[in-house]
């Protein structure tokens, strides 16, 4: 067969794939003690799996049991202790293990059946205690998902309405840092807020950013890494850094390009 890994098996291998062996590994190259099969375990792999299989595999179910047993302990439901925190939980709702920084909870509602995925910050204010202007600083309707990692940062309002799904690593803000002085620190500059709406229906894709003033419609899709700021009206689709409409729906037409709305 020619130069194709080899007319032979390594030694310890298990023998041909397709036709091919596999080559041997150099030399320098070690699997760990205690692996069961032919994984060519590279020489980086961690020193948990030269443990000995009959004794790792049990640590390993032990591991992934306690993972799940805190990931139902460390819920946050209404009926949780610091669930009562909140100005308001719905029936329903939960802030699914881990959790990312939570503050001033007092100042944030959710409601009814909504879902907080593993990671997210979910705060009013920038830490504990902090004196904020509004109550409540953020609210999100019933029957949300928000996804993993996402961030919610809320300062003055942030409303977003019901039966809303993002992606993840999301990032919602009602304040932006300010640059008006060309010589002080742009982190040290009064920051200014505005309020953002999204509304019932909508989708949001992963890793993108809704800024502050910004007023989203109805049923309305933000494509994933959307960077959004001002109004989009009710039932269209908007893409692009800045966001822009790229399709929207029309009356007895359907979903139609924006490209084709400009052209006739």
């Amino acid at each position: 067969m020619g130069d194709r890994g080899g007319s032979e098996p390594p030694s310890g291998g298990s023998g041909c794939t397709n036709g091919v062996y596999p080559r041997p590994l150099p030399s320098r190259v070690r699997r760990p003690l205690g692996v069961c099969g032919d994984t060519p375990y590279h020489s980086g792999v961690t020193w948990v799996r030269t443990i000995p299989g009959p004794l790792r595999r049990p640590l390993s179910r032990l591991v992934r049991a306690t993972w799940d047993a805190a990931g139902q302990l460390g819920a946050i439901g209404p009926d949780d202790e610091r669930g009562r925190r909140f100005g308001k939980m719905g029936r329903g709702a939960c802030l699914i293990f881990p959790q990312g920084a939570i503050y001033n909870e007092h100042l944030i509602q959710v409601g009814e059946e909504t879902i907080v995925g593993p990671g997210v910050c979910l705060t009013a204010g920038m830490a504990p205690g902090q004196v904020m202007p509004t109550d409540p600083v953020v609210s999100i309707g019933s029957r949300c998902l928000i996804g993993r990692g996402s961030h919610i940062v809320g300062h003055w309002e942030i409303v977003i309405g019901d039966d809303i799904q993002t992606g993840p690593y999301v990032y919602i803000t009602d304040q932006n840092h300010t640059y008006l002085d060309p010589v002080e620190p742009i982190g040290r500059q009064w920051p200014t807020e505005a309020a953002v709406r999204i509304g019932s229906g909508s989708w949001l894709g992963a890793n993108a950013v809704i800024l502050p003033g910004t007023q989203i419609g109805e049923h309305v899709v933000v494509a994933a890494g959307a960077v959004v700021r001002g109004e989009v009206p009710d039932r269209c689709v908007v893409a692009g850094v800045p966001a822009r409409i790229v399709r929207r729906w029309v009356e007895g037409r359907g979903w139609v390009d924006e490209k084709d709305l400009t052209l006739s």
